[in-house]
């Protein structure tokens, strides 16, 4: 019996630890941007504010805009392993590419952005 209660605790903490997933999602740009790419950040910002305002309050899911021009962003961009112009959805070793999806929906459909985002960070909460 008392292996049995502990097995369930130990199951229990396990699950609780697991539950608490963080995601951080990475807009990579250059100093000089267009339209189309301020539409992605502003867009990308938006949609996780409105999805998910509790968890983006208590830092589970966060957004960080990274100029990829500033030196200072050398070693972020090396760890994401972003290269140029990327929309990255990252969780503990998980890591999900939005840049096609940002930069083709930003401007004339949001909503679609919207939901991819919703679809991938979903999935890793």
């Amino acid at each position: 019996m008392k292996k049995a209660i502990s097995l369930f605790i130990l199951t229990l903490t396990f699950l609780s630890i697991q539950a608490v997933s963080k995601v951080d999602v990475y807009y990579f740009h250059y100093t000089r941007r267009c339209v189309t790419c301020q539409a992605v950040e502003t867009e990308t910002l938006k949609s996780i504010q409105q999805l998910y305002s509790k968890h983006f309050k208590t830092g589970e899911v966060s957004f960080k805009s990274v100029n990829l021009d500033e030196k200072t962003n050398e070693a972020i961009a090396k760890k994401c392993k972003a290269e140029g112009q990327a929309l990255l959805v990252i969780s503990n070793n998980k890591r999900v590419e939005l840049t096609e999806q940002g930069f083709m929906y930003a401007i004339n459909s949001p909503e679609k952005l919207k939901a991819e985002l919703k679809k991938v960070i979903d999935s890793l909460l």
